[in-house]
């Protein structure tokens, strides 16, 4: 299977594990050893000025809160806008980065759009793939309004585009009437 490095997850009802009902990961890297990525849709209401007091004395310019990235444990993480405090490419326009000081770079500028995580959402090697032939997931490609606009209705918004998606645009010939314009 080729990378779905900096695709999005969109949760079916097929999935029943609770830590990703009505879930949007972005995965920020996938290959033969697993995949990572961020749940996207679930803030918490710590303010990213709160926890980045925990970690540096560095002023905050961010505003926001921070989202529980996933079930498991993990450093402050951040996806961001900014090439230049990029650990990891994502996509384009999306960055990824767990160093302190690239973090503290983009807290103290306030610039590049950003959303931070606690927690992180983790495969082994050929579970994802998995969940995917068992329908647990559709995929998208990931848009920097995804990641960084706040939607309450993201999943909603964005299982309806998949499925649209995965959807055939043509209608069968055998159940096309006649003349289709009686229809």
């Amino acid at each position: 299977m080729d990378s779905l490095q900096g695709q999005l997850l969109i949760a079916t009802p097929r999935l029943s594990d609770p830590n990703f009902f009505h879930t949007v990961i972005l995965l920020v890297q996938h290959g033969a050893e697993g995949a990572l990525g961020v749940v996207l849709n679930r803030p918490l209401t710590a303010p990213v000025r709160q926890v980045w007091e925990q970690v540096s004395d560095a002023p905050c310019l961010v505003e926001g809160v921070v989202h529980q990235g996933g079930p498991c444990e993990g450093p402050l993480m951040v996806v961001h806008g900014d090439a230049d405090s990029s650990d990891l490419r994502v996509g384009d326009g999306l960055h990824f980065s767990t160093d302190k000081d690239a973090i503290e770079r983009l807290v103290s500028a306030g610039e590049a759009p950003t959303r931070f995580f606690i927690g992180y959402a983790g495969w082994g090697a050929g579970q994802l793939e998995a969940e995917l032939a068992a329908d647990s997931w559709l995929v998208l490609p990931a848009e920097p309004d995804h990641v960084f606009e706040e939607a309450e209705d993201l999943w909603q918004d964005l299982h309806r585009a998949a499925t649209r998606a995965s959807r055939p645009s043509w209608i069968p010939p055998e159940i096309m009437p006649g003349d289709p314009s009686l229809n």
